[in-house]
């Protein structure tokens, strides 16, 4: 199992460093204690001989070609020591035969090629490469520089060791030393440059670290060994020789098979800890350090060039370090950057960029602690059909324009997410005015059409709407998303394009149809009417008002009107409907006492019902108001089939001295023909002439309609009008008529009488 064999390799390497560290003791004499020194460090090389070949046997590829390299390595090195060390006499010549000196550079360069082979397997068994930076690429330098020159600060001191053949290749030849240091040289800064950049995770690490490791030792305590015999110190020969046991000992772990480290999830970009990296440049320094500190304590001259070479690597080291913390601050910005982004992931939509349920919810906790606020579900109605004519990019696309357009309508402070497929929630905080206000301000500025791959889109929808303590009882964010869910489904059942505000208890027994039904004639309970007034342009003075019917049904709910009114319609009641707006609309007028035209919207299914001609003749005089003061307006229901019995209908209300106006010119079934057909008296412009975003170009769609109208004999009023600047763009096209909220909401005839509408 592998947590046996780890055991097992653990104590077995723990009883050779102590078998080696009782025989430096020196119990014993210090020739006899070299001889089992050796004798311990030639059955490791066999250990390994064995253990290489055993493994060898089970691999392939370049895993088995670096082992059958470092046990050639191995085995020419022990031939090496054994014709060094006991194949002549020590005392004739202090030198190595001639073979081992040769055998010396060949295990050299083997272990060298050995090192190399291993990290090509290593590379070739990972799919994935490493990426380079500038910072990493001067790191990699400054390291390389610092092992060299670590190194050779053990090499220098200890040349007059080597030179007396006290280092391999024990020879006194100044060419085969000098040979022998570069390939030292280059096999240990290679092996600490490749520790450094071999990755965490890839396969061979593990191996490559302890072969490293083992060549490095080697080299060092045999440098080591050729120092001391430099300075005059005995006595170290055996402890400094412990190095000539663990290099084998390392070498032997080394070609065991290894599993690599699991990789863990990470960004592409990101780098795992590389402990050799953080670590081995500095491992120099401090041994150059350590040699520097003993030399001087043993009262050794210092030689400049070492004193020089120690600088150089202190500014080596200070410049990686520089190096190391600009590449640390680099890295924390990326983390603090993926953080920001998954942070940012996990509470937007990914499509839009808005807040989702998450971060919805958040902040409307914090509304439900700090202040009033009203939160607004809502839900585009019969989105599927733009997916399913368009596709789902052009939906995206569309959801895309819908969050942008309502963006515009909210202030800083408050909150537009996307909730759902084709569902947003919106929350306002603060103090605020009727939630119903702010439903229109929304439907508004959705009425405009959107462009969806070339086409002319309009887009409904149905909105639920809530506020704190509704039901008297604290919420959570929850029960308000529940709520505001609630509400905005009713209102579907309802009839789409509704905006429903949420009273408990929330369930609706009654629809309008029904209750219009119920009322025999007179208005149903919770049905009334409004007028906002039509002024003249420039001074915004009131001609006129419109009638606009509002509902309330039993439960609390209030109605959108076209919701109502499309029932009515629906259920065969939509001349009922017209006929109380008529009678209750003249009835409150000459209440009121004031001197204003009035302004009632029929269905064109109107036009050409002589029973509804009668109504209209008889609600007149019934209430004493003159016919030239009342102006129906034809909306967009339905279209006008004929438009010559539809003409002759507007010729009879004429010869009554009502007057008849085309209502939302430039949307709906309005079009140029009902101009050319229908003699009406009167034109309205659609609200959505007014929301293009070039001033000039609208300057010029107002001007052309209207120049139209005037050579037609037609008076032009001007619907939508919200901004000065609009109404200013409307007077300059030669529009003299305006209605909008920039001169009054829709309100009683009480308060216009009141209230003087202010100038523009």
């Amino acid at each position: 199992m592998p947590f046996a064999s780890r055991r097992l390799r653990s104590g077995l390497s723990a009883a050779v460093v102590a078998a080696a560290g009782f025989n430096a003791l020196g119990l014993w004499p210090v020739a006899t204690a070299q001889r089992v020194q050796f004798v311990i460090e030639a059955v490791l090389c066999v250990t390994a001989l064995v253990v290489g070949l055993v493994v060898v046997r089970r691999v392939t590829g370049l895993s088995r070609w670096w082992r059958v390299t470092l046990l050639a390595a191995i085995a020419v090195y022990l031939a090496a020591e054994y014709l060094s060390r006991l194949g002549h006499a020590p005392d004739l010549s202090p030198t190595a035969p001639a073979a081992a000196v040769a055998g010396y550079f060949v295990a050299g360069l083997l272990f060298a090629s050995s090192m190399v082979l291993l990290v090509r397997a290593g590379h070739n068994d990972d799919s994935t490469r490493s990426v380079r930076t500038w910072p990493g690429v001067i790191t990699t330098v400054l390291d390389g520089l610092l092992a060299a020159l670590a190194f050779s600060h053990l090499v220098y001191v200890a040349r007059l060791g080597a030179m007396d053949g006290a280092a391999l290749p024990r020879s006194t030849n100044s060419v085969v030393v000098f040979g022998i240091a570069a390939v030292e040289l280059v096999t240990v800064v290679g092996a600490v440059l490749l520790a450094m950049w071999y990755p965490p995770y890839r396969p061979g690490r593990t191996n490559y670290m302890l072969l490293a490791g083992s060549v490095i030792t080697l080299t060092s305590a045999d440098r080591l060994l050729a120092y001391f015999r430099s300075v005059a110190v005995t006595g170290t020969e055996l402890w400094i020789g412990v190095g000539f046991v663990i290099a084998p000992l390392l070498i032997t772990l080394s070609l065991l098979e290894y599993p690599p480290r699991p990789r863990p999830p990470r960004d592409e970009t990101e780098e795992p800890t590389n402990w050799a990296q953080l670590t081995l440049p500095y491992v120099g320094f401090m041994g150059s350090t350590a040699l520097l500190t003993f030399h001087v304590l043993i009262g050794a001259r210092v030689d400049p060039v070492f004193i020089s070479t120690y600088l150089a690597m202190a500014l080596l080291v200070a410049t990686r370090y520089v190096v190391a913390m600009r590449v640390q601050r680099m890295l924390t910005k990326q983390l603090l950057d993926a953080k920001r982004r998954l942070a940012h992931q996990a509470h937007h939509d990914a499509l839009t960029g808005l807040p989702n349920r998450l971060l919805l919810a958040q902040r409307l906790d914090e509304a439900i602690r700090d202040g009033p606020f009203v939160l607004i579900f809502v839900d585009i109605d019969d989105f599927k059909v733009v997916n399913d004519r368009f596709g789902h990019a052009a939906g995206d696309e569309l959801l895309c324009a819908i969050s942008a357009r309502l963006q515009n309508c909210l202030g800083p402070g408050d909150t537009l997410a996307r909730i759902g497929g084709d569902e947003f929630a919106i929350l306002i905080a603060g103090a605020v005015g009727p939630p119903e206000i702010v439903a229109d301000q929304l439907r508004v500025a959705l009425r405009s059409p959107f462009s969806v791959h070339g086409t002319s889109v309009r887009v409904r929808a149905s909105m639920g709407l809530v506020s704190p303590g509704s039901d008297g009882v604290p919420a959570t964010s929850d029960d308000l998303l529940r709520q505001a869910d609630n509400s905005m489904y009713t209102g579907k059942r309802l009839g789409k394009d509704t905006a429903v505000v949420y009273r408990p208890p929330f369930s609706v027994s009654e629809d309008f149809p029904t209750a219009l039904r119920q009322a025999n004639g007179d208005a149903p309970p919770g049905f009334q009417l409004k007028y906002q007034p039509i002024v003249a342009l420039p001074h915004g003075n009131p001609i006129a008002v419109e009638a606009l019917a509002r509902w309330t049904a039993p439960s609390g709910i209030q109605i959108p009107p076209q919701t109502f009114v499309s029932q009515a319609e629906a259920n065969g009641m939509g001349a009922q409907l017209d006929a109380l707006v008529l009678d209750q609309a003249c009835a409150q007028i000459k209440a009121a006492g004031l001197d204003l035209d009035v302004h009632i919207n029929i269905g064109a299914a109107r036009l050409g019902s002589v029973e509804f001609e009668h109504v209209v003749s008889r609600t007149l005089a019934r209430h004493l108001l003159p016919p030239h003061r009342l102006v129906l307006e034809i909306t967009e229901t339905v279209p006008i089939v004929d438009l010559a019995e539809g003409a002759a209908a507007i010729r009879r209300f004429n010869a009554l001295g009502v007057r008849v106006a085309l209502d939302d010119f430039g949307a709906g079934y309005n079009s140029l023909t009902y101009l050319h057909e229908l003699p009406v008296q009167i034109v309205k412009l659609d609200r959505g002439l007014a929301m293009g975003v070039e001033p000039e170009r609208n300057l010029l769609l107002y001007r052309s309609v209207t120049g139209l109208c005037e050579a037609l004999g037609l008076n032009v009023i001007a619907e939508g009008i919200e901004t000065a600047d609009q109404a200013e763009t409307i007077y300059m096209a030669g529009c003299g008529l305006a209605q909008g909220h920039l001169f009054g909401p829709a309100s009683t005839l009480a308060d216009i009488a009141d209230a003087a509408v202010k100038p523009y």
